[in-house]
């Protein structure tokens, strides 16, 4: 067995610090009672009161889910047919061009698939407002879901598809009734992974985005610009309780899973 050294101890310790010092600092200024950021002023937690006054940051933040929840759903139903297609089409004409299609986002910089995007709602007459943010959206997080789908599709066991087949299955109903509900987890993955770098997007939404559909990321942003404020310090403690519940959550899901799954493998083991 290895021995954990010092040398790895402290660049470990080094690490976590670097990833969690600033932001154990932005919690703890997010209830100081001055308004200068950098000063501390006393505990308060009036800012999270003006927060929920600030119309701005709830419209910017009510957008940003709705484009969130669209995108992200659009993006796991076009990605899990893009990686069906390209597990199970087999050779046809143009395979790769659709596969480079697909998995171009992955490789191409966001101010080119940004600027991109702005010049083809442009040609098209489209106005940016929040359905060319989800369309923005989707096409960039699509390849993340097709590349999640498309490695569970790869170790599926098709056999099970067959028996369905021989037992009078349409390849319609064999997909809905077995293959979906095995690959189901890859497909939830891949939602929350779109979803996630939905929220998380700031360039390509800054090109795509009308005066009525701002982002939070974009609202956020543009007030760090002018200097920090102690609302946004609230606001970023929130998303980092949110982020750190969901976490939890999971981590308890999947611990509850796993000791399910031992006591039916001991179950199965003793009869």
């Amino acid at each position: 067995m290895r021995r954990f050294s010092w040398f790895n101890a402290t660049s470990l310790t080094l690490g976590f610090a670097f990833l969690y010092i600033p932001m154990i600092l932005l919690v703890v200024y997010s209830f100081n009672g001055g308004r200068n950021v950098a000063v501390w002023g006393g505990f308060s937690t009036k800012w999270y009161g003006e927060l929920v006054k600030n119309e701005a940051f709830l419209d910017a933040a009510l957008v940003t889910l709705k484009v969130g929840l669209m995108s992200s759903t659009l993006a796991t139903i076009l990605g899990t047919m893009a990686a069906y297609v390209l597990v199970r089409g087999g050779k046809f004409y143009g395979r790769t061009l659709f596969s480079g299609a697909i998995y171009a986002p992955l490789v191409m910089p966001e101010v080119i698939t940004g600027l991109s995007l702005l010049l083809l709602f442009i040609a098209v007459g489209l106005d940016r407002s929040v359905t060319t943010i989800v369309l923005a959206h989707t096409t960039f997080s699509m390849c993340y879901v097709s590349v999640v789908v498309s490695s569970r599709l790869v170790s599926f066991d098709r056999s099970l598809e067959e028996a369905a087949l021989d037992l009078g299955c349409t390849p319609f109903d064999a997909f809905k009734s077995v293959t979906l509900p095995i690959i189901a987890p890859a497909v939830i993955s891949g939602w929350l992974l779109a979803f996630t770098l939905s929220l998380d997007d700031l360039v390509i939404a800054s090109f795509v985005s009308g005066p009525s559909s701002t982002t939070l990321p974009i609202k956020i942003w543009s007030a760090v610009r002018l200097g920090v404020s102690p609302e946004i310090n609230a606001l970023s403690t929130i998303m980092i309780g949110i982020v750190t519940v969901g976490v939890l959550i999971a981590a308890f899901m999947n611990k509850r899973a796993v000791v399910q799954r031992q006591k039916d493998e001991q179950k199965a083991a003793a009869a």
